[in-house]
């Protein structure tokens, strides 16, 4: 059964004040917002990844792994891509709660980006500088977000996400280094300036769903808990906004980037303002001539 055949309402899913809230703060975050079945089977298939990755020594397509990762002890950054490793994550991703929240805050049907499960190990897992995602992956608009789902309970102690509000409406900062080179996150004279004191960090029990706009400025500090903080990201768009080719990760999407979530895709788009019927996608077969379309019968005049 698909998105489309079950999705509820919006007002079933996030109410006219949590919809404002996300528009002028930038961020939701909603306590147990994904039930024990769904966190119960997402674990498992958790931890079978665990147990895979100790017959891995380095990091590949699969696995992002701390240096210090043994088999023994295994340390992951990240799983890569879960859509494309397992069945449940993509089950999901497409037609699970994280893509019904999207719609409901996007209003209709939403395109699916990427995922990710980040997860902070214990006893010192890696910090995530301030940043701001739009400008790994740009669109043609800012509506892409990005919902997290905290796999386990995340206290004060583990560093959960931390969002500062109101900034999606704010700067597009630079994030390459000095050198030229890409950081991912902003230069260190940029976040002197901003106000961190009033971050917000979005903790909460498992099963609680953190949202943030792409041009939201988030980050995490490492987590010094004795417990891993496994938080499972998925990211999408109105249906109507397009990753932009030939930069950031948008050329490097998995396979299933750019599938839409409870609707059809219309080829609809709008940038700065003005909004175009596109042409149909014709990357699998080759583009026709303009001779040809003209030419048919179907062509108008």
């Amino acid at each position: 059964m698909t998105l489309a055949e079950v999705a509820p309402s919006a007002s079933d899913v996030i109410t006219d004040s949590q919809r404002a809230d996300y528009e002028a703060n930038g961020y939701l975050c909603l306590p147990g917002f994904v039930g024990s079945d769904w966190l119960d089977e997402l674990r498992s298939v958790t931890a079978g990844f665990i147990e895979t990755s100790r017959a891995e020594t380095a990091s590949g397509k699969v696995f992002d792994l701390e240096p210090t990762h043994t088999a023994d002890s295994p340390r992951l950054r990240r799983l890569i891509s879960p859509v494309d490793q397992h069945p449940t994550y993509a089950r999901f991703t497409f037609e699970g709660p994280p893509a019904q929240l999207a719609s409901a805050l996007l209003g209709g049907p939403v395109r699916y980006h990427h995922s990710k499960l980040n997860f902070k190990w214990s006893d010192g897992g890696e910090e995530v500088k301030w940043h701001q995602d739009i400008q790994f992956w740009p669109h043609t608009d800012f509506t892409p977000l990005t919902i997290g789902v905290y796999l386990e309970d995340v206290d004060a102690e583990m560093s959960p996400m931390g969002v500062l509000p109101g900034s999606h409406r704010g700067p597009l900062f630079d994030q390459y280094a000095p050198d030229g080179a890409w950081a991912g996150s902003m230069a260190d004279a940029d976040v002197a300036a901003l106000e961190l004191d009033r971050v917000v960090y979005l903790g909460g029990p498992a099963g609680s769903v953190t949202v943030h706009n792409c041009c939201m400025i988030h980050g995490s500090l490492p987590n010094n808990s004795p417990r891993p903080r496994p938080l499972l990201l998925q990211t999408y768009s109105a249906v109507d906004s397009y990753p932009i080719s030939h930069i950031g990760a948008n050329g490097v999407l998995g396979s299933s980037g750019g599938r839409i979530c409870g609707g059809e895709a219309s080829q609809m788009l709008t940038i700065d303002g003005r909004t175009m019927h596109g042409a149909p996608d014709w990357s699998r077969k080759g583009p026709p001539t303009i001779f040809g379309s003209q030419q048919s019968d179907h062509a108008d005049g």
